[in-house]
């Protein structure tokens, strides 16, 4: 039997912690299980995350690239001095099949280079950039020029791979994409390093932990606010915010304002100490600003929480609150600080009396039966290798 070549290519990979590098890691993990020589063509990492040495099965090639002030790749200009040197390496790179992450700058360049070399490539669609960039503070050409790129790279694309129906459903709104070219594999974490069993951060007053990506969409400053409404009651409460993003500078405002005291920003934190953090939290939050376009969203947050055993509060519509309501793993409350403080008190509340406790197995549980990365990436990994037979729906 032939052993496939097959070529991943996107902006962000380990040891950058990233809902992407997770994801790609167990994909690529995936194709190697599955018998194909696998080659990772990605970024140098930010200057305080060395390249380590890891024992994986398949190949990494780095390039420099710009990064932002917050060295992350991220900005025209940082896609295109990532895009640029993709698309001239793939020309020379040997490959039966390339997958391509987003931006649809990347998307472009692999068409590009895949349409000049005749070999497929497979668009991975963890998210819609079209609908994320309409909650940002963006000129409509750029809107207007992301959506022309995604829907190149969806529409071109020997296949797609979606993380979840209504994901998929919203790409084939914006784009045109083929139901019968998609494979839903769903979003998950890594079940090995976010578990209920380890050491929990070491901290004695009681928190509630933010661990993510910090956008415009996903609004999390309603858990500050939330936050500063119940520390007249309880003034030793912290929340602890893991991550950065494009809304950083505003949230860290707002809690400047409100809860200058309470609000610890820590930056972007390895997946091992975030899964601690996670484990000793009174609940983990995850949100999504409703009716913007994002409804379909299933954060990875969610994922990660109740793998670690930790209920989690989630402020939105739409999937996110289906997951959590269908699956028993925490509270789904409006999106308003209100809500959130509600939610917050009863978490201290259930925390206190052993509730938390009682249901972290319950919750794990379910986290390694449904929400297994590597399972995951296996299954997304045979589809591709097996010519996108059965797909769609």
């Amino acid at each position: 039997m032939k052993s496939h070549k097959v070529v991943i290519v996107s902006r962000i990979f380990l040891p950058e912690p990233a809902a992407a590098s997770f994801r790609l890691a167990a994909l690529a993990r995936g194709f190697a299980a599955e018998g194909a020589q696998v080659t990772v063509l990605t970024t140098e990492p930010p200057r305080s995350m060395a390249a380590a040495d890891v024992d994986e099965p398949y190949r990494i090639v780095r390039v420099p690239v710009l990064r932002d002030g917050e060295d992350y790749v991220r900005g025209v200009a940082q896609y295109l001095s990532f895009d640029v040197q993709a698309f001239a390496r793939l020309l020379v790179m040997d490959a039966d099949i390339v997958v391509s992450e987003p931006p649809p700058t990347t998307g472009l360049a692999v068409w590009l280079s895949s349409a000049l070399r005749r070999r497929p490539y497979i668009w991975y669609n963890p998210d819609v950039w079209t609908s994320a960039t309409l909650n940002m503070d963006v000129p409509g050409v750029v809107t207007q020029l992301m959506r022309a790129a995604e829907t190149v790279a969806a529409r071109r694309a020997g296949g797609v791979i979606t993380v979840s129906e209504s994901m998929g459903e919203e790409l084939h709104r914006v784009t045109g994409a083929r139901w019968d070219r998609m494979f839903v594999a769903e979003n998950g974490i890594d079940t090995d390093i976010f578990t209920p069993d380890g050491p929990a951060e070491p901290l004695e007053e009681p928190y509630f932990v933010y661990a993510g990506s910090i956008s415009e969409w996903q609004g999390m400053d309603v858990f500050v606010e939330g936050l500063a409404r119940i520390l007249p009651a309880h003034p030793e409460v912290r929340l602890h915010v893991l991550g950065r993003g494009s809304d950083l500078a505003r949230v860290q405002q707002v809690a400047a304002r409100v809860a200058p005291e309470n609000v610890v920003f820590h930056g972007v934190q390895s997946p091992a100490r975030t899964a601690a953090f996670l484990r000793g939290a009174v609940a983990a939050l995850a949100s999504v600003v409703p009716h913007t376009g994002y409804d379909f969203a299933k954060p990875t947050k969610l994922y990660a929480a109740a793998a670690c055993g930790t209920p989690v509060i989630y402020a939105g519509v739409g999937a996110g609150v289906r997951l959590v309501t269908e699956n028993e793993l925490g509270t789904p409350v409006e999106f308003t600080p209100d809500a959130v403080a509600r939610a917050m008190e009863q978490a201290l509340t259930a925390a206190r009396s052993g509730d938390r406790e009682a249901r972290r197995e319950q919750r794990s549980s379910w986290a390694r039966a449904n929400a297994s990365l590597a399972a995951s990436g296996r299954a997304a990994a045979a589809w591709v290798l097996s010519g996108f037979q059965g797909a769609g729906r």
